[in-house]
């Protein structure tokens, strides 16, 4: 922990560093205040983001990219027949899921990765519940919903707990 918390340190540093001497397009007259300034940003940057940790199974991660471009291009081909058929075969709605990952990356991934798939939308977030927009209720059931979840857990090596709904 305390090896990985001063490779963060260093990260930000040499970042803010960097970021000094774009923004002063390398003037070495700048540094003296450069030398007040990058301490502060980075203890200003650990204030306002601090770390969090998070892992990513590498199995998952080989397992999930496959899986992601399979759907992706499964909705793809759907959204496409729906949009040159008449009349539209639409049968938009919005559905609720209760989310049982915990708060954080892993569930920003979710929420992403789910607006990312063709004719879906996270729509909104209330407690610990997702809203999802589809264009038709039988292209995204439930059960697909909790499958993604299942992976992205797996892929951010977290532990599951379904509540009862």
């Amino acid at each position: 922990m305390f090896a990985s918390l001063w490779y963060l340190l260093g990260r930000r540093l040499v970042g803010f560093s960097l970021l000094w001497w774009l923004l002063t397009n390398g003037s070495i007259d700048s540094w003296p205040a450069g030398l007040i300034m990058v301490p502060l940003a980075v203890l200003l940057s650990l204030t306002l983001r601090p770390p969090v940790p998070w892992r990513i199974s590498l199995p998952a991660a080989l397992a999930f990219i496959p899986f992601f471009l399979q759907q992706s291009i499964r909705g793809g081909i759907d959204v496409a027949g729906r949009a040159f058929s008449t009349p539209l075969p639409l049968d938009p709605a919005l559905l609720e899921h209760p989310l049982s990952l915990p708060r954080g990356t892993a569930r920003i991934f979710l929420l992403n990765t789910i607006s990312l798939l063709p004719g879906t939308l996270s729509a909104d977030l209330v407690e610990d519940r997702l809203v999802v927009h589809c264009l038709d209720t039988d292209a995204l059931a439930a059960d697909d919903l909790r499958r993604l979840e299942d992976r992205v857990a797996a892929l951010f090596m977290l532990p599951i707990h379904r509540r009862r709904q």
